[in-house]
């Protein structure tokens, strides 16, 4: 569904994206893993058109995103979703307002209509009947939860997640990654996770991307990137986590 080839970024004197091929396959879970500070974010913000590259093409279903004028570009990212690293809410509306936010936005939907989606998009994440609460009455997870219900609103072909585990506790994380695993095995969408954390990628991943040094050095299944010789790979690897993915 979306090809990458040779995609440059900087900033400046710095340089983020040194040349970045990836091919992301539709309908299944894509992880792009990395060290903090590598360009994870930055490349996601390519995938949905908020970043022009310095050279390099996106194509997306073969067109490429990188041509394409304002107006196209808002056009193809109504086919997004974004879950933003901590839900990114609004804080000063209900986990109702902020879940049909989208649907205001780019729909003309009758009120009952939204309502209707919203309580269905919030059963689908595990909090129904959580419409009237406001942002600060919810725990980090939730807050997730109900970030990925908003993404999901306008049913998108392919949804892009921004560090989803990111500062949750153990308990907490594990719960949003298999809300993750599961979603796409219901929805059967295209996902794209950005993570640092290995746990994370080995639980949701189809296909894990290592991005180092401004490229993709390694990319594969969990179990065929679990076996790389990169000594990157491996040092990135630490010992003890994903054990049970060599089961």
């Amino acid at each position: 569904m979306i090809e990458i080839t040779g995609l440059h970024k900087s900033f400046g004197e710095q340089k983020v994206l040194t040349g970045v091929d990836l091919q992301i396959p539709a309908r299944k879970s894509t992880v792009i893993l990395g060290r903090s500070g590598v360009g994870k974010s930055v490349l996601l913000k390519h995938i949905i058109g908020l970043v022009r590259p310095d050279r390099g093409r996106i194509l997306i279903d073969g067109v490429d995103i990188t041509k394409l004028g304002d107006t196209e570009i808002n056009e193809m990212r109504k086919r997004f979703g974004m879950l933003f690293q901590d839900a990114a809410l609004f804080d000063s509306m209900t986990v109702g307002a902020n879940v049909a936010f989208p649907l205001y936005e780019h729909t003309n939907l009758k009120e009952k209509e939204i309502a209707r989606i919203v309580a269905q998009k919030l059963e689908q994440v595990g909090l129904p009947g959580e419409e009237g609460k406001m942002p600060a009455q919810l725990s980090g997870g939730m807050k997730r939860r109900v970030g990925l219900a908003r993404a999901l609103a306008l049913d998108p072909e392919i949804v892009l997640f921004d560090e989803p585990t990111a500062g949750l506790d153990p308990p907490m994380a594990e719960a949003i990654e298999e809300l993750i695993t599961q979603t796409q095995q219901d929805l059967g969408r295209t996902f794209v996770v950005i993570t640092h954390s290995i746990h994370t990628a080995f639980h949701v991943g189809h296909k894990i991307a290592m991005l180092h040094e401004g490229k993709i050095i390694e990319e594969g299944s969990p179990r065929a990137f679990r076996k790389s010789l990169n000594p990157v790979v491996q040092a990135f690897l630490t010992p003890g986590e994903g054990k049970e993915e060599q089961a």
